[in-house]
């Protein structure tokens, strides 16, 4: 979890919550304070405002919230900015507070605050591939390092599937792919989780001096629930993950109803291929990977 943070404080709108019907009535002013965690390298090194999230948007969707359908309880107002903050797809973490000066309580106070703290736990897509050395145990290894990395649990693992090398035009020929895909839920931003797959790639020593060059390792981010990019360092989802039947047959065996945002149901963008390209994917059950502490998928 990145140390970075963004921090809006006292940001005050006019709401109409709680319990007793005078305040739905008469209403009130609220004040909302929101700390947002992200990693602001990459905005601060390219001076770059859509690596970042604009606050000035934040404090919009917050007073949007206060000023809108009225709550019992200042806890489901908090939550909700929460929520909206967390739409932001850099977002990491956030803290909202949300202070009641004038809550009704017969007694002198200064102020009543809610403090509330989500992270942003995200279904993410991550394909597999590996053609050099042992391919299977590469697999296996990605697997592990996924399952190992902070704030990241690993949901399910895919059949493995055997597939021809891309080449492009004249290049010589490829051992076999193999590939696979693994559903993890993540509460790291998109860019820390690319950042981690390209540790575990280098782990095992990939190189990047041709493309479609042999692989000891390859993690690609396919697609990320409720994120879309069109950032060339990480699209979102992958531009061409609905042309390859090496990412689409492993996806489609390990969840069947998964949808492609932007392109459809993964079955169905498989089956829609040419016969050519659905005929050179081979699953593998006799090399099945091994889901961290469990047996075989």
């Amino acid at each position: 979890m990145s140390a970075d943070r963004i921090e809006l404080r006292g940001l005050r709108a006019f709401g109409r919550h709680g319990v007793f019907d005078a305040e739905r009535e008469l209403g009130q002013e609220f004040v909302v304070d929101v700390t947002l965690h992200l990693d602001l390298r990459a905005a601060a090194e390219g001076d770059d405002l859509t690596r970042t999230v604009n606050y000035g948007v934040v404090a919009q969707e917050a007073v949007a919230v206060v000023a809108g359908e009225p709550a019992a309880l200042i806890e489901t107002v908090a939550g909700r900015i929460a929520a909206a903050c967390l739409a932001h797809g850099l977002v990491e973490r956030v803290e909202v507070a949300v202070h009641k000066p004038a809550a009704p309580i017969p007694l002198p106070f200064d102020d009543v605050v809610v403090r509330v703290e989500r992270s942003a736990v995200r279904r993410a897509v991550v394909a597999l591939g590996a053609n050099l050395g042992d391919r299977r145990a590469a697999l296996q290894g990605a697997v592990h390092a996924l399952a190992a990395t902070a704030g990241t649990s690993v949901r399910a693992v895919s059949p493995v599937f055997e597939t021809a090398a891309l080449v492009l035009p004249g290049s010589p020929g490829q051992p076999d792919y193999l590939n696979a895909v693994v559903l993890v839920d993540t509460a790291l931003a998109p860019e820390a989780l690319l950042a981690r797959a390209h540790a575990i790639e280098a782990a095992y020593l990939r190189e990047r001096s041709e493309r479609w060059g042999p692989r000891t390792l390859d993690v690609d981010l396919v697609a990320v629930d409720g994120v879309t990019s069109d950032d060339p360092a990480l699209t979102l989802p992958h531009p061409r993950a609905a042309e390859r039947a090496f990412v689409l047959a492993p996806w489609a065996a390990v969840d069947p109803g998964a949808q492609l945002p932007g392109a459809g149901n993964v079955a169905q963008l498989l089956a829609a291929l040419p016969d050519e390209e659905r005929a050179g994917v081979r699953r593998r059950d006799d090399l099945a990977l091994f889901p961290p502490g469990g047996e075989a998928t």
